[in-house]
């Protein structure tokens, strides 16, 4: 089983990226898949997370109207769509998979973890 974040970049701010996930190894149709994300120094942040069929979707306040979180739980992908980048954005941005959408919002435990995509926004 395995989860795969990427998309990122260096970019300037202001402008967009899309970071995908995709997974393999089993299906994730009865798995919620959200995005989380790290920068140096920090801990590691809840960013989104989408939930079956795309019924709820939950962001960060500091995301919030910036990002969108989408994906397609029979096609094992999902994307976030970052737009207005700015440099306090920069991190390494990874999605994980769990049974439970609350333990997104509540700081539950992941069942599974992606490896990460860096993104950095210079000023």
């Amino acid at each position: 089983v395995q989860l795969q974040a990427s998309g990122g970049g260096l970019v300037q701010a202001g402008v967009s990226l899309r970071l995908s996930c995709t997974a393999s190894g089993q299906s994730f149709r009865t798995y919620v898949v959200g995005w989380f994300r790290q920068a140096p120094g920090k801990e590691r942040e809840f960013v989104a997370v989408v939930g079956r069929g795309e019924r709820k979707i939950d962001y960060a306040g500091s995301v919030k109207g910036r990002f969108i979180a989408s994906g397609d739980n029979a096609k094992n992908t999902w994307f976030l769509q970052m737009n207005s980048l700015q440099p306090e954005d920069t991190a390494t941005y990874f999605c994980a998979a769990n049974e439970f959408y609350s333990d997104f919002l509540e700081g539950g435990r992941m069942d599974y973890w992606g490896k990460g995509t860096l993104v950095t926004v210079s000023s």
